[in-house]
């Protein structure tokens, strides 16, 4: 058997695969709101309400994709929901890439500036690594169109908006609460190289893979 075979379609869209995908991103989800349980709580304590939902961002990513991996499951039949799923797809595979990226990225310039890693951090490394593989591998499976990278596009900017305008983006290591515009920069930037990647996947993984 080929290496190859295991990111086939015949291997990736198999129902067994898919359910395995979406009890493990689910339950992750769930571990990820957990961890930001302790800012969500100050989040509503001291700011409005509405924004507590741009707080937890990882885990809202994975959401997405575990809806994305439940209508792989069950494609939908009406066109309301199919507008749904497409639009589900479209975040899944924007914030997916952007956050997983983002979190990895984060943890390892607060090393750099003198964090000290533990077992935790190398956890969150693997597994938003792995939030931005399994995007790119599915999104020749989903079946959303480049133009519905708009309103993923919208969202993510959004988020990153309230997030850097209101306070309420994810706590950083201390190392770099005195970079904090540095970071503000790089996160606006990698919402729009999330949106780049995931539209040159819609346009060319598609038609290579399939």
């Amino acid at each position: 058997m080929s290496i190859s075979f295991f990111w086939s379609r015949a291997f990736l869209t198999n129902r067994f695969v898919l359910w395995l995908l979406f009890w493990c991103n689910l339950v992750g989800t769930i571990y990820g709101y957990m961890w930001y349980g302790a800012q969500m709580k100050y989040t509503l304590t001291h700011h409005p309400i509405w924004q507590v939902i741009f707080v937890p961002d990882s885990p809202t990513a994975s959401l997405f994709f575990t809806i994305g991996v439940f209508f792989l499951l069950y494609p939908p039949k009406s066109p309301f929901v199919k507008g749904f799923s497409f639009l589900m797809e479209s975040l899944a595979v924007v914030t997916s890439v952007k956050y997983g990226i983002w979190a990895v990225s984060i943890i390892f310039a607060g090393a750099v500036y003198g964090d000290h890693l533990v077992w935790q951090d190398w956890m969150l490394v693997g597994s938003h690594l792995i939030m931005v593989v399994e995007a790119l591998l599915f999104v020749r499976f989903f079946r959303f169109g480049a133009m519905m990278l708009i309103p993923a596009a919208v969202w993510t900017f959004l988020n990153d908006i309230v997030d850097y305008t209101y306070g309420v983006f994810p706590w950083l290591p201390p190392q770099l609460n005195d970079h904090l515009l540095g970071v503000q920069y790089f996160t606006l930037s990698l919402t729009l190289f999330s949106v780049l990647i995931s539209w040159a996947a819609v346009r060319f993984a598609k038609r290579k893979f399939i």
